[in-house]
């Protein structure tokens, strides 16, 4: 009988490893906890919202200068916008007429930062 091929990547032995599985399940995270992650990680998913949070990880910034930079118009802005706030990843507090927007913590510029430099292995820096 011919030597069984296993595919990169997988075992080729049936050996369970105790104490790292035990690890593994003391690391596992309630669904509740993992249905907010997963909501989180999905509005970090569209490029124009990260292109926001990106521009707002420099300087707080009001709609009509976010339309500026994102070259959108203001009705397209402002819907990215409303998602960003229900995630609370953005803030914004009103100035007059204007609507001036900000990251909501200080944790927001840490994930896009330890992201990007995932991406690019460091060569780019908020």
């Amino acid at each position: 009988m011919p030597a069984e091929k296993s595919r990169p990547g997988s075992c080729s032995c049936s050996v369970v490893h105790p104490q790292a599985v035990q690890l593994a399940v003391q690391a596992e995270l309630e669904t509740g906890t993992l249905i907010a992650l997963s909501e989180l990680f999905k509005v970090f998913s569209d490029p124009s919202r990260l292109r926001i949070l990106t521009a707002l990880s420099k300087t707080e910034l009001c709609v009509c200068d976010l339309t500026e930079v994102l070259g959108m118009n203001q009705s397209a802005v402002s819907h990215q916008l409303a998602m960003l706030r229900r995630a609370r990843l953005v803030r914004f507090r009103r100035d007059g007429k204007s609507v001036f927007y900000a990251l909501d913590d200080a944790h927001i510029g840490k994930i896009l930062k330890v992201a990007l430099e995932h991406v690019t292995e460091g060569r780019i820096s908020l």
